[in-house]
């Protein structure tokens, strides 16, 4: 069974549902006592770097581009530790991450929430689901022209072959 993660707003009221609350912010919500926010845990080590989080600037345009930096910094060894016991404590019981970022759909919360899901073929509780990574892709290395790997050689008479340049008549 798949961790249950949900992911609110900081400044909504708890609900028993919630279980463990975990704030994913690096700095803390404007306006919020700490003992109105009840949290569990406070993992600023799981946000994302302040350059990131400056550059991202809440844009939901440039929400891919900050999902795809984000993960990459949350596989660095300081953050891929503590996402990994917060995995951990998300197979043992419900978490909610929150965020004071009003538009939660374009938070760093949600990707934190996708990054605590199984990927394809692995099972909650895996030992480390986030080892390794996407599949390798070598169609750069492919000629458009004759489909040759281009560090093999090209096939003869192909325009694009910089060795074949020069012997091609002209």
């Amino acid at each position: 069974m798949p961790p249950e993660v949900r992911v609110r707003r900081v400044y909504e009221e708890p609900a028993p549902e919630d279980g463990m609350r975990v704030l994913v912010d690096r700095i803390w919500p404007r306006g919020l006592r700490k003992d109105a926010a009840r949290l569990d845990e406070w993992a600023r080590d799981l946000a994302p770097s302040t350059e990131l989080r400056t550059w991202y600037g809440h844009d939901p345009a440039k929400f891919g581009e900050f999902r795809r930096r984000y993960q990459a910094e949350l596989a660095q060894p300081g953050p891929a530790g503590a996402l990994a016991r917060l995995r951990d404590r998300a197979s043992a019981g419900p978490v909610t991450l929150l965020t004071a970022t009003r538009d939660v759909a374009h938070s760093q919360a949600t990707v934190l929430a996708g990054a605590l899901q199984p990927g394809p073929g692995e099972q909650a509780g895996d030992p480390d689901p986030g080892t390794g990574g996407e599949p390798a892709c070598y169609a750069h290395l492919v000629c458009p022209e004759c489909g040759s790997v281009t560090s093999e050689g090209h096939r003869p008479g192909c325009s694009t072959d910089p060795a074949a340049a020069g012997t091609q008549p002209g």
